[in-house]
């Protein structure tokens, strides 16, 4: 089963995926696909991998997610945003590439048996409008990876004010 968790930033989508994750296993895996950007980076990270318990495996990852082996497993993939922001900034800002290599390997995670993905991904084009050239690109991959993603997965869920609402499943 494949799980999209989709909303606006602080909307509770990651605390939604890993009540969702521990409903389906009792040793789920998170990959976290942040890039330690800075020192404020870093702490949040610390602080999001307090927030599990040694129920958790935690796998960092910052592009290539189809080297892990989920097969039989329940795995969160938090977040879609920063993975991209990751394949954005290492094509030089180039929307189709990431677009094309983002896909594949989500397409390469998708095949895997016997496996519950759980994708949280932030619904970035509801909020303002980007003020950079960058900045809009950015939501344009990000809007047609959601669109892709979406399509592929049993269930979408929107999460709004920490309120789940069933869009899709």
């Amino acid at each position: 089963m494949i799980y999209l968790i989709t909303g606006g930033e602080r909307s509770g989508k990651s605390s939604y995926a890993q009540n969702l994750a521990l409903r389906l296993s009792d040793t789920p895996i998170y990959v976290a696909t942040a890039r330690k950007w800075d020192d404020d980076f870093q702490n949040r990270i610390n602080r999001h991998q307090q927030e599990r318990n040694e129920q958790w495996t935690n796998i960092e990852k910052e592009k290539y997610l189809s080297e892990i082996d989920f097969s039989g497993k329940t795995a969160l993939i938090d977040c879609v945003t920063l993975w991209l922001t990751n394949f954005f900034v290492d094509t030089k800002n180039d929307v189709a590439l990431s677009l094309e290599e983002a896909k594949a390997e989500f397409e390469k995670i998708a095949r895997q048996q016997n496996t519950n993905l759980i994708i949280v991904t932030n619904e970035i084009g509801m909020g303002v409008h980007a003020d950079t050239h960058i900045g809009r690109k950015f939501t344009e991959l990000q809007g047609w990876m959601n669109q892709f993603l979406a399509s592929n997965a049993h269930e979408v869920v929107l999460m709004v004010s920490g309120i789940p609402v069933k869009i899709k499943g």
